[in-house]
């Protein structure tokens, strides 16, 4: 039988853990302040390398469009046929001259040509050896002319060469490949672009008569095709 006068007893405490549980494991952080300097450093310098490449992209840019260069102009303005024989097969004897003019359209840009050479062709058949011509500064908006003398003689020739030429020559017509090719490279103020190679294709079609030699009328001489 239980008294009736006796205090209630205050509830066991709660157990602890004991106090070395975990002592000896350290703890599961890790610091790396090395490595994350070594990030961020890395971090600015690939920012810096990619700001430095948009601006020098920018430049470029706004560069080429204010300064952007157009190709030149060539068209064939005369010609004089000295000698254009077909009598000795399987060779023909050559001997031109076709003044060539050339004109720089840009505003701002000048032009410089380098290995500058020239040939006729006749059937897509190259009739003249190349021919090296002086280097040639082109100025801005200007014009300039060439008149190389093309041809040596006796050179070797196909018989649908030698056949199309006596042929051409009984109609008065001829039609002719003159061709110019080298390098150029373009000059903005203190900027120079890298050389390009160039090939100037211009077809003309002239009067020639069996017998006759010197200037010769233009029968058609549409510009030239420029491929740079």
């Amino acid at each position: 039988m239980t008294d009736q006068n006796q205090p209630p007893q205050d509830p066991p405490p709660p157990q602890q853990p004991p106090s070395n549980m975990g002592e000896g494991k350290p703890p599961n952080v890790h610091y790396c302040p090395a490595h994350d300097q070594e990030s961020s450093a890395r971090r600015s310098c690939c920012l810096l390398i990619f700001i430095f490449l948009l601006l020098a992209g920018a430049t470029v840019l706004t560069v080429w469009l204010v300064y952007r260069p157009h190709k030149p102009r060539f068209i064939v303005a005369g010609a004089a046929i000295y000698e254009l024989n077909a009598t000795s097969q399987p060779f023909i004897s050559t001997s031109m001259q076709f003044t060539i003019v050339m004109r720089n359209p840009n505003k701002r840009v000048s032009i410089f040509y380098s290995k500058l050479q020239a040939y006729v062709s006749y059937r897509n058949q190259q009739i003249s050896p190349p021919v090296d011509l002086p280097p040639l500064y082109h100025e801005t908006k200007s014009t300039v002319s060439l008149s190389p003398v093309l041809g040596s003689g006796m050179v070797p020739a196909s018989a649908e060469v030698v056949n199309g030429l006596m042929i051409d020559e009984t109609y008065g017509v001829v039609a002719l490949k003159v061709v110019l090719l080298g390098k150029l490279r373009w000059k903005a103020g203190a900027i120079r672009t890298l050389k390009y190679g160039f090939y100037v294709r211009c077809d003309v079609w002239v009067g020639l008569k069996k017998g006759v030699a010197g200037p010769v009328p233009l029968l058609g001489a549409p510009p030239c095709k420029v491929d740079i």
